[in-house]
C-alpha cells in the first residue's frame, strides 16, 4: 500500500485525485496541503509541510512556488515527489533537480498517458518527416488556464526540436509579420475558450499531403490516473529525476 500527500488538494485535480484512489486498492491518502487548514472528507488537510505528521509520495497539482516547496521539503526528509503543477522557470526546474539527488523526483507537464504516447510518436514523425514536412502545434484548453502556450505544447515541441538536433525556432505569433514561413519554424498556437479540458494536435505538412497527430482529454481523470501511476512508480525508484518516459519504458517499444 503506497501513502500519498496530496499538495493542491482543494483545487479540481486535488478532488479528482482523492476521489480516483478512494477506489483503489494499491494507494490511499493519509493527507492533503494546501492554502488553508481543514478537512477533505476525512483526510486532514495542512497549511504547510512543516504540520505532516506522516510521510508518503507527494503529488504536486498546485503552482511553481508550491512544487519547489514540495520537493525541497521531500528532499529534507525523504519524500519522493510526483510534480504536476506547469508553468515552471528554469530556476523551478533547476530546484528540482537538485531535489532529485536526494529523492526520486518524477516531472511532467502534462500526466496523461495518451499525451505521453503522442510525444513518442510525434518524435518518430519527425525522425521520418521533419526533414520535409513543415510542423505546427495547436492546443486548446479552457478559459481558466493562466499560461499561454501549454506547458504540454511545449514538452511536444522540445521532444520534437530535440529529435531534429535543436534547429527549430518556435514561432508563437504571425500576425505581425508578413513574410513567408520559415523553414525552420515550429508554429505554437493556443486556443482559450469554454470549458476544455485539453487538446493537442501536431500537422506534419507536407506539398502533398498532412499527417495529424491528435490527442483530446474527455475529463481531468485522464491526468489523475496518470498521476497515480507515476506514484506508484516513484515509490519504489532510488533517487533521480524521472519523466513519463520512464514510466513509459517496457509499455512501448519505440520509447
Amino acid at each position: 500500500m503506497t501513502d500519498i500527500i496530496i499538495q493542491g488538494i482543494y483545487g479540481r485535480m486535488g478532488r479528482t485525485l482523492v476521489e480516483k484512489i478512494s477506489t483503489r486498492e494499491d494507494c490511499r491518502v493519509v493527507a492533503g496541503v494546501d492554502r488553508e487548514s481543514g478537512h477533505v472528507g476525512d483526510i486532514s488537510v495542512y497549511n504547510e509541510f512543516a504540520q505532516l505528521p506522516c510521510k508518503g509520495v507527494i503529488i504536486d497539482f498546485s503552482s511553481p512556488a508550491g512544487a519547489v516547496a514540495a520537493a525541497t521539503y521531500g528532499a529534507e526528509h525523504g519524500l519522493p515527489c510526483v510534480i504536476c503543477s506547469t508553468g515552471l522557470s528554469k530556476e523551478d526546474e533547476a530546484a528540482l533537480e537538485t531535489a532529485s539527488a536526494k529523492i526520486p523526483v518524477f516531472r511532467s507537464a502534462n500526466m496523461s498517458l495518451g499525451v505521453n504516447v503522442l510525444i513518442e510518436l510525434a518524435r518518430q514523425a519527425t525522425r521520418v518527416l521533419g526533414g520535409e514536412f513543415d510542423i505546427e502545434i495547436v492546443e486548446k484548453h479552457h478559459r481558466n488556464k493562466l499560461d499561454a502556450p501549454s506547458g504540454t505544447a511545449l514538452m511536444i515541441a522540445d521532444a520534437i526540436n530535440a529529435e531534429a538536433g535543436g534547429k527549430y525556432e518556435y514561432v508563437y505569433d504571425r500576425s505581425q509579420v508578413r513574410q513567408k514561413r520559415g523553414a525552420q519554424e515550429l508554429g505554437i498556437s493556443a486556443v482559450r475558450g469554454g470549458g476544455i479540458v485539453g487538446e493537442h494536435e501536431v500537422l506534419f505538412c507536407g506539398p502533398e499531403e498532412v499527417v495529424t497527430l491528435h490527442h483530446s482529454a474527455g475529463s481531468r481523470g485522464v491526468f489523475a490516473d496518470g498521476a497515480i501511476q507515476a506514484a506508484l512508480y516513484v515509490a519504489n525508484q532510488q533517487p533521480g529525476y524521472y519523466t513519463m518516459t520512464d514510466l513509459l519504458r517496457g509499455k512501448l517499444p519505440c520509447v
